[in-house]
């Protein structure tokens, strides 16, 4: 092997590998996060305009909204399964629970729900006992 081949591979391996540069916060920075179309729950009403698509290694808030109009409650495991929960935000108070399988509304309010998208796949949210359409919005992580 050549010197200048040799100088070459040990400069290469000397080098730190390149990676994102996300700053102080990491992978959970602003400039790594999108925004999500937000969920209602109503009575008798879609629970989203259509699909939605997430890029898995993005930071997401989750916007859920219910209207008071039911005991309602959003499920999907395998979609919780396929996310990492940073935290949960309920009227001011912030939750980071190690994880999630589905939330409910008594009454009226607003949940957010902070999280990174991780495994790619197709997964759903639906409210549970529910069999129709409008009341599922499917979830693609890429």
């Amino acid at each position: 092997m050549k010197p200048t081949l040799i100088a070459a591979a040990l400069v290469a391996m000397a080098l730190p590998a390149a990676a994102h540069e996300y700053g102080f916060a990491g992978i959970l920075s602003h400039e790594n996060s999108e925004e999500m179309p937000e969920i209602t729950l109503s009575v008798g009403k879609p629970l989203a305009e259509g699909p939605i698509t997430l890029k898995s290694g993005m930071v997401y808030e989750l916007e859920i909204i219910a209207d008071g109009s039911g005991e309602l409650g959003l499920e999907g495991p395998g979609f919780f399964r396929a996310i990492w929960v940073n935290e949960v935000v309920v009227n001011g108070l912030e939750i980071r629970p190690y994880g999630l399988e589905s939330v409910e509304f008594d009454q009226a309010g607003e949940m957010e729900i902070e999280f990174l998208a991780i495994k790619p796949g197709q997964y759903h949210l639906k409210i549970p006992g529910s069999t129709g359409e409008s009341q599922r919005v499917d979830i693609t992580i890429q």
